[in-house]
């Protein structure tokens, strides 16, 4: 994950060593700042990002995806609070709608998979993990939010700085976790907490899996990119709406190919995200003004009326 961060690093300054090149320039230049602001939202992600995935081995994905989606409510509280943001009524409508939404999908993810493979104890475990680590992730938008809109970082250099910063912890901390024993949650031959050499074994032995692991770097790269974008754009909580509708890119990929079955429910909820994320955007207000007014049709009434009963003497009067 944070190699293919760290990749959008090297395309920044491809990008700035080409624009050096051109008769007229057209990256404005970035005002210096300290890289280690990028520091704890690297922290914040790397965090975040294992506790869900630890999570992920307690309870349902169906469960895992419903309770992803309040981070959409912790964003929008820690930007009123943190970034001074004013959030309109339809978006606070916005995100209650997709959460509901979420809780709609997850129901039927979980009517669907009647999964029975942990016990309710690692259920319980493994929801509040998510819950935590959704705050967690929250703060991370926000700082990247506040940084961003500061220092006019561009885009393409702050997730390569994240990547870079994550990628040297991740690869450090590895060493340790090679001697850690974990037992049966390792999954690995030694039971350590992690073995870097058996996973580049399996890399070796099995193209597939580099190719997997390729693709995975290049989706980062280009998710991380395009999420920080809107950040900078727009703001942090419309970011984690958008995410929010990932869920309905992989239900349908999912139904495609095979891998998941048709279930009813999943329409309502996908329609109420999707009606979610129109109501925070505001895409509700163009229909409202084709809406004709009330209070404009009942005035425009009274003076026909008036008109008619020969009561535009006071107008002509006052002209």
């Amino acid at each position: 994950m944070f190699l293919g961060e760290f990749s959008c690093l090297g395309v920044f300054y491809l990008l700035v060593w080409r624009d050096r090149w051109r008769a007229e320039p057209s990256m404005a230049p970035s005002a210096p700042f300290n890289p280690l602001l990028f520091l704890p939202p690297a922290l914040c992600d790397m965090t975040g990002t294992s506790i869900m995935y630890v999570a992920l081995n307690m309870t349902s994905a169906s469960s895992f995806q419903m309770l992803r989606g309040s981070v959409i409510i912790f964003t929008g509280l820690l930007s009123v609070t943190f970034l001074g943001r004013k959030l309109e009524l339809s978006q606070w409508l916005g995100i209650l709608v997709t959460i509901v939404g979420l809780v709609v999908v997850g129901l039927a993810d979980l009517h669907s998979s009647h999964d029975q493979k942990h016990r309710l104890s690692e259920v319980i475990t493994g929801d509040l993990l998510i819950i935590m680590a959704q705050v967690i992730v929250a703060i991370q938008m926000v700082l990247e939010e506040k940084f961003v809109y500061k220092h006019d970082v561009h885009p393409l250099r702050a997730v390569g700085t994240e990547g870079f910063f994550g990628f040297i912890i991740l690869a450090l901390l590895l060493v340790p976790m090679y001697y850690i024993p974990a037992g049966s949650f390792s999954g690995n031959p030694r039971h350590m907490l992690e073995d870097a050499l058996d996973a580049f074994c399996q890399i070796g032995h099995q193209p597939l899996i580099a190719l997997a692991l390729l693709g995975n770097i290049s989706s980062i790269a280009f998710f991380n990119f395009a999420g920080i974008s809107v950040t900078k754009e727009i703001s942090a909580t419309t970011r984690m709406v958008l995410d929010s509708l990932r869920t309905l890119v992989i239900w349908a990929v999912s139904l495609a190919l095979g891998w998941e079955t048709f279930h009813g429910l999943e329409i309502l909820g996908f329609g109420v995200l999707l009606l979610g994320a129109a109501l925070y955007n505001g895409l509700h207000r163009p229909l409202l003004a084709h809406l004709p007014r009330h209070g404009q049709e009942s005035g425009g009434t009274a003076e026909r009326e008036g008109l008619l009963r020969g009561e535009s003497t006071a107008i002509n009067d006052e002209s």
